[in-house]
């Protein structure tokens, strides 16, 4: 009953002897405490449990941007678009986000998730996974995690540093045949290439894992040698405009090179706009954040080590 008229109780005593006097100050006391306790509980439904705030692998940004986007795509029904129209969409999420290379560098090898800082490569790998997992209706971060695993590293599986499908040619050959994506170059006219990927195991100083793990080298010059003995199809660079239109929403741009060692230079997506333009989206070095660019053709128009193209479409996740 107390509680009820604490106020008025307090408000009428008058410490007219010692004994009143100490009940006054005890009520005032009880009062303060149960200021301070209510104080508490309200901070403490804003703090987050410790198995959120970090994973190790995922930062507490990156659980927050997911949630948004995942809540998004909940309210505006995304799931019933095309996988590529998904992809891109979910890419267009990233728009503006700082460009920030080697999140996924540490030991020992894991699969990273870092939605806020992306490079060419992350920014792709994000965005297709997101979009599966979104078209499977697995709307867990651990599900993200999972399908980054699947498409990150040969077949699906961490061993160590060189399990990770550091060259695209690689990441495309273990993609398709995995039907994760479907390589259109050859049907929109393109030629065959063959690379000579040496880069990684000839500067190793560049890659901390090589650096101190100088047995991995020889894995990596396998891996190489691999890569060089298959075919690639390619769409020269003074062609693209002519297959542009033929291009959709959510297909995966794999920029070949002519810098030495190397396979392909850049990634990125393809965006349909509003007047059937078929523009660059990409994680750009030189602008420091993801952008959407120009058409395809007048972006690899303006950098001569570009040579052109493979282009590849994500399939629906089953």
């Amino acid at each position: 009953m107390y509680f009820l008229n604490k106020n008025k109780i307090i408000a009428d005593s008058k410490p007219k002897n010692k004994s009143s006097l100490y009940n006054l100050y005890f009520w005032k006391l009880i009062d303060k405490c149960f200021v301070i306790i209510g104080i508490f509980i309200v901070c403490s439904s804003f703090i987050i449990p410790e198995n959120e705030k970090n994973t190790g692998n995922v930062s507490l940004g990156t659980i927050i941007k997911f949630n948004e986007i995942v809540n998004k795509s909940k309210n505006e029904n995304w799931r019933d678009l095309p996988i590529g129209d998904l992809t891109a969409k979910i890419a267009l999420e990233f728009l503006g986000t700082p460009y920030q290379d080697r999140t996924l560098e540490g030991e020992p090898e894991t699969c990273r998730v870092n939605f806020e800082g992306l490079d060419c490569v992350t920014l792709f790998e994000n965005s297709l996974d997101f979009a599966r997992i979104l078209k499977l209706d697995r709307l867990e971060i651990d599900n993200l995690i999972n399908e980054l695993t699947k498409t990150r590293y040969r077949n699906g599986k961490i061993i160590d540093y060189t399990s990770r499908l550091h060259y695209t040619a690689d990441w495309i050959y273990e993609n398709k045949n995995h039907k994760v994506i479907n390589d259109i170059t050859r049907a929109l006219g393109g030629r065959k290439i063959r690379f000579n990927c040496n880069f990684m195991s000839q500067n190793p100083q560049y890659y901390n894992s090589l650096k101190n793990n100088p047995k991995l080298i020889p894995q990596i010059k396998q891996i190489e040698d691999s890569i060089n003995a298959r075919e690639y199809y390619i769409i020269d660079k003074d062609n693209i405009s002519k297959i542009e239109k033929y291009l959709e929403s959510g297909d995966i741009i794999a920029v070949v090179t002519s810098k030495k060692g190397l396979d392909y230079s850049h990634t990125g997506l393809i965006y349909k706009d509003s007047l059937g333009l078929a523009r660059f989206l990409h994680a750009s070095s030189r602008a420091r954040r993801v952008v959407l660019d120009t058409t395809l053709s007048v972006y690899l128009s303006k950098i001569p080590s570009d040579l052109g193209v493979t282009i590849l479409r994500p399939n629906e996740p089953n």
